[in-house]
C-alpha cells in the first residue's frame, strides 16, 4: 500500500493532502502526529457535545414478539414499536433472528475488504452514485468544505445483488446477511403498518419492496490522531424507511432526541434500528427521521455497517392517501417526490426532506 505524502506535524496549521488518498492510507503514513486541514471538521455552534445516557434510555424491542402467536404480546410490541418510531426514531432490535456468527462474519469481511492492497480495493472505486459497487473516501469537496474521516464500500444488494469478489466468500456472507437483514426490515415495517393503522402488508405493497432499494454499507473509522477536530459523518438522517446498522465493539454511534446528542451502546447482538426520510414522508410526519452521526477516536478503528432498506426507485413517495384529509382533518406534510430523484439529490449533497416538507402543513 503507497503511503500518503504527509509532513510531521509542526507548530503552523496542517497541510492539506494535495493528492487524494484513503483515510486508512492516511493514517499508515509514518510520523502521522495531526490530520491534514482538509480533515478538519468545524462543528456547528448548535451541535452539542454528546452524553452517555441512563441504561433504560433507549426503547428495545424484541422482535420474538413481533413475530408470537399470542394477539396479546403481538399487540403490545405494535405499541411500543409506536412509541419508539413516534418519540424516538430510533430503537434497538434484539431476539431477531439473525445470528450471531453471521453478523461476525459479515464484520470481519469488511475487515479483511478494507485490508486488501490498494490496486485491489481500486478496481471498485467510482465517484457515479449508481455504480452498484462503490469504494471511496472521505466525500467529494463540491459536497462539503472536509473530508470525512472513514472509507467506505457501498453496494446494491436488492433487488439485484452486487458486491466485490474479493476477499474470497465475503459476497456469499453478504448476500445471506442482506437477505436476512431485508426479512427483518420487512417484518418490522409489517408491524409499522398496524401501528399506522393499516393491515399488516399496506407499507410493503405501497411501497413495491419486492423491487425495494437495498444498500449495503460499510464504513471504516481508522484511529484519528485528533479526533476532536475530526469527524466520521456529520449529523444526517437515511433515505429510505428503516435502517438496521450494527459496529464492531468500538463505539461512536450519536443520535438525537429533543436537541440533545446521546451516545450509544449497542446490546449484544443487536440490531440499531432509525427511521429514514421515507417512513417519515409516508406516515406524514408521524414517525420522524432521526439525525445522527458517527464520531471517531484515536484508540481502536472501528466498522459498521448500514443497511437501509427502500421502496422502488421508481416509487413516487407521498403521504399515505389514508392520513391525510376526510375526518383526519390533516393536509399532506409533504410533497412527492420518486424515490430515485430523492437519493440523487441526498448523495450529492443537496437538502432533501427540507426540499419536499410543507412549511406550515
Amino acid at each position: 500500500m503507497a503511503p500518503a505524502t504527509f509532513v510531521e506535524n509542526t507548530t503552523e496549521t496542517p497541510p492539506q493532502v494535495s493528492k487524494r488518498v484513503t483515510v486508512q492510507a492516511l493514517v499508515e503514513s509514518p510520523g502521522l502526529a495531526s490530520i491534514p486541514s482538509n480533515y478538519s471538521y468545524s462543528s456547528n455552534p448548535n451541535e452539542s457535545a454528546a452524553s452517555n445516557p441512563d441504561e433504560d434510555t433507549f426503547p428495545i424491542i424484541d422482535f420474538s414478539l413481533l413475530t408470537s402467536a399470542d394477539p396479546h404480546q403481538r399487540s403490545k410490541i405494535i405499541q411500543d414499536l409506536d412509541r419508539a418510531c413516534r418519540e424516538w426514531g430510533f430503537f434497538m432490535l434484539v431476539n431477531h433472528g439473525v445470528s450471531k456468527s453471521l453478523m461476525k462474519q459479515v464484520l470481519e469481511g469488511c475487515n479483511e475488504f478494507f485490508n486488501l492492497p490498494m490496486e485491489e480495493k481500486m478496481e471498485f472505486e467510482g465517484k457515479d452514485i449508481w455504480k452498484p459497487i462503490r469504494f471511496g473516501t472521505g466525500v467529494d469537496v463540491k459536497v462539503e468544505k472536509f473530508f470525512f474521516w472513514r472509507d467506505f464500500l457501498k453496494c446494491s444488494v436488492h433487488p439485484h445483488f452486487s458486491f466485490p469478489n474479493k476477499p474470497k466468500g465475503f459476497s456469499v456472507v453478504a448476500e445471506e446477511y442482506s437477505k436476512r437483514t431485508r426479512e427483518v426490515i420487512k417484518e418490522l415495517l409489517k408491524g409499522v403498518s398496524e401501528s399506522l393503522g393499516f393491515e399488516e402488508s399496506y407499507i410493503e405493497k405501497a411501497m413495491n419492496l419486492d423491487s425495494g432499494s437495498q444498500i449495503f454499507a460499510a464504513n471504516l473509522y481508522p484511529v484519528c490522531p485528533q479526533p476532536e477536530i475530526a469527524m466520521g459523518i456529520p449529523a444526517h438522517t437515511d433515505h429510505g424507511l428503516l435502517t438496521l446498522l450494527i459496529e464492531n465493539d468500538i463505539g461512536g454511534l450519536q443520535i438525537q432526541h429533543n436537541e440533545e446528542w446521546f451516545n450509544v451502546h449497542p446490546l449484544p447482538n443487536s440490531f440499531l434500528v432509525n427511521n429514514g426520510d421515507h417512513l417519515e414522508i409516508l406516515s406524514n410526519g408521524r414517525y420522524k427521521s432521526i439525525k445522527h452521526r458517527a464520531v471517531v477516536n484515536n484508540k481502536a478503528t472501528r466498522i459498521s455497517i448500514a443497511v437501509p432498506l427502500g421502496p422502488s426507485l421508481d416509487k413516487v413517495v407521498s403521504p399515505a392517501p389514508e392520513l391525510i384529509g376526510g375526518e383526519t382533518g390533516r393536509r399532506a406534510a409533504y410533497l412527492p417526490m420518486m424515490y430515485k430523484d430523492y437519493m440523487e439529490r441526498q448523495l450529492e449533497g443537496k437538502p432533501c426532506l427540507d426540499h419536499v416538507r410543507i412549511p406550515f402543513a
